[in-house]
């Protein structure tokens, strides 16, 4: 396992979300703290990645890649991501 802050997102999110959220502004829906989501923890593994929030540890988004080519996103612990223009 790697640890890695948010900006290791940049690219999965680019193919799966169609731009850069990395600037994006986020509320951890366990804690309440707002930051933009390139200063989350990021735990990246084999199997994909997992960001983190900096104040709680809690779970914020998931990005896991299976060997056939499909990818599972959630977004367990943020209300929204918003996107700037492409």
């Amino acid at each position: 396992m790697t640890l890695l802050d948010g900006n290791a997102l940049a690219g999965r999110l680019a193919e799966v979300l169609g731009g850069d959220a990395t600037d994006s502004p986020i509320r951890c829906r366990h804690c309440g703290e707002v930051g933009e989501l390139g200063r989350v923890v990021v735990f990246a593994t084999a199997m994909g990645l997992v960001a983190r929030c900096r104040g709680c540890d809690g779970v914020l988004l998931t990005l896991i890649d299976a060997d056939d080519g499909r990818s599972w996103f959630g977004m367990p612990g943020l209300s929204t991501l918003p996107l700037r223009g492409r």
